[in-house]
């Protein structure tokens, strides 16, 4: 799937950065084949929280559980369970008193944690399994990430461990992450989780006992090898555990718990909170230059917030310049724009920390609104401001360079050079520097050419007992702001049995 995707994110990003030449008349229809892919990728995204999502949907709604209800199992029913995922795995998911009392406080306490780390998982989980894979470790060890991190990049213990997996600044760096002033790879997903399985490979060498491998993981091998001395020299997680440290003896039982109930949440009627963004959605790219995420924003409309979330291993809002480069992730439709302006973000940022060393460049006003036109399109500009031979044209919907030039007596070339532009893609908003060599008439009311559209085919829910708006839509894979705006008019206090939302 990964595979797919990327191939996908190749045939966009290509389509931003060469679906118009630099010279000449841009390729028609290009920026309808771009509107194609981001409508498909769209829709596929939208298939796949659909499937994600009916599984535990047909569980909760099979055992008409009510909203909120805890559900609670006899012992036998959770030893079966931890019997079949034993069946999967080469750890030993014990079926004792400490499990099960384990088991039984998570699904009563631990509910809301489960329902974000669920949600959290859909941007982790995809990466862990392929890393694990590549090391031949067992999948299962992405639980491990769950209750070091609750699987938040950012968390540091009161003992200075950081990062998903919870390296101390030593290990992190025996094991290759890097800190500095810009940097804590301790913080980068993807750095950290190959370090993870190369220690963690490590320390099931040493002890050939997963459960024990897991208990060095927490308190070091150091810890692990007195207890196993103090025990006689026992080689299992349960015989050795009441020579353990207090916190690593409830640590493999923690471990059980936490892959338990996110593997059978939907039996204990928990749903996954809403995932913002999936795996498969991320792209990257990796910068010759140091940048700040607040020029990345002025570019392509790409939240700082975001860029932050998304890539915590960065200290500050700055992208230090390194050898080998510093990459960082995104969603495919920012990473796409960036790969094409890549020159431009480099000049802008030049722009606004070293104005002496470089011409002023106006970062460009992004609008989401797809840009559909051809160069004998003569469009409306009435935000053309004249200064002398010169004009500041704030780009309309529907607006080309080549029928921007047209109008102006110039070139798309000229456009671009006064603009310090790379691509030809312009942006609703957008302000261009244009030196015209005719009169230009500010009230043609030529109509705009409208963006095409692709008709989607709408779906609806109909609401059962014990629903609510905001159960409704994270069942589907929406906020509730995004619910209600395909539900204008709908009461999200007062739903009715068998009336129908919109979901899609």
């Amino acid at each position: 799937m990964r595979f797919v995707v990327l191939l996908v994110s190749f045939i966009l990003t290509a389509s931003l950065g060469f679906a118009q030449p630099k010279t000449g008349t841009p390729v028609p229809g290009s920026d309808q084949f771009v509107n194609v892919v981001e409508q498909s990728l769209a829709f596929y995204y939208a298939e796949y929280a659909d499937k994600q999502g009916s599984s535990y949907e047909a569980v909760i709604d099979a055992l008409n559980y009510s909203d909120g209800q805890v559900v609670e199992f006899s012992d036998e029913v959770y030893c079966q369970r931890l019997k079949e995922m034993n069946k999967l795995t080469p750890f030993k998911l014990e079926c004792n008193e400490t499990t099960l009392s384990t088991i039984r406080f998570f699904a009563a306490k631990r509910r809301g944690f489960a329902r974000i780390v669920l949600g959290r998982s859909h941007l982790y989980f995809d990466m862990y399994e392929a890393k694990l894979a590549e090391h031949g470790l067992p999948l299962e060890l992405k639980y491990l990430s769950v209750i070091e991190s609750g699987l938040r990049p950012q968390v540091k213990s009161r003992a200075g461990a950081l990062g998903l997996w919870q390296f101390m600044y030593g290990t992190g760096k025996m094991f290759g992450l890097k800190d500095n002033s810009y940097i804590d790879e301790r913080m980068d997903p993807e750095k950290a989780t190959e370090a993870a399985c190369r220690y963690l490979k490590q320390l099931y060498n040493i002890y050939g006992d997963w459960n024990l491998a897991l208990a060095a993981y927490n308190a070091g091998p150091g810890n692990v090898n007195k207890a196993i001395r103090r025990s006689g020299n026992k080689t299992t997680y349960w015989e050795v555990r009441p020579f353990l440290p207090k916190e690593t003896q409830g640590y493999v039982p923690n471990f059980i718990a936490a892959a338990y109930l996110l593997t059978y949440h939907a039996e204990h009627n928990i749903i996954p909170a809403e995932a913002p963004i999936h795996y498969a959605e991320l792209d990257t790219i990796c910068l010759s230059k140091g940048i700040h995420m607040s020029t990345i924003t002025k570019l392509v409309g790409w939240s700082e917030e975001e860029i932050k979330s998304l890539n915590p291993t960065y200290k500050l809002s700055y992208i230090p310049e390194t050898n080998p480069k510093q990459c960082i992730y995104g969603p495919i439709k920012y990473i796409g724009k960036l790969v094409s302006l890549e020159d431009s973000l480099y000049r802008l940022e030049e722009s606004i920390y070293n104005p002496s060393r470089t011409p002023a460049v106006v970062a460009p006003v992004v609008d989401e609104t797809p840009l559909v036109g051809t160069d004998s399109t003569q469009t409306e500009t009435p935000g053309a401001t004249p200064a002398g031979n010169t004009f500041y044209h704030k780009v309309q919907s529907g607006e080309t360079l080549g029928n921007i030039a047209t109008k102006y007596g110039t070139t798309i070339n000229k456009i671009m050079t006064l603009n310090g532009m790379s691509s030809t893609h312009i942006y609703v908003g957008q302000r261009l520097k244009i030196e015209s060599t005719k009169a230009v008439d500010n009230t043609d009311t030529t109509p705009v050419a409208k963006p095409n559209t692709t008709a989607t085919q709408a779906k609806y829910y109909t609401v059962k007992s014990g629903d609510t708006f905001g159960k409704i839509a994270q069942r589907h894979g929406k906020s509730i702001s995004q619910l209600r705006q395909l539900n204008p008019g709908i009461n999200i206090d007062r739903l009715r049995l068998g009336q129908k939302l919109r979901v899609r």
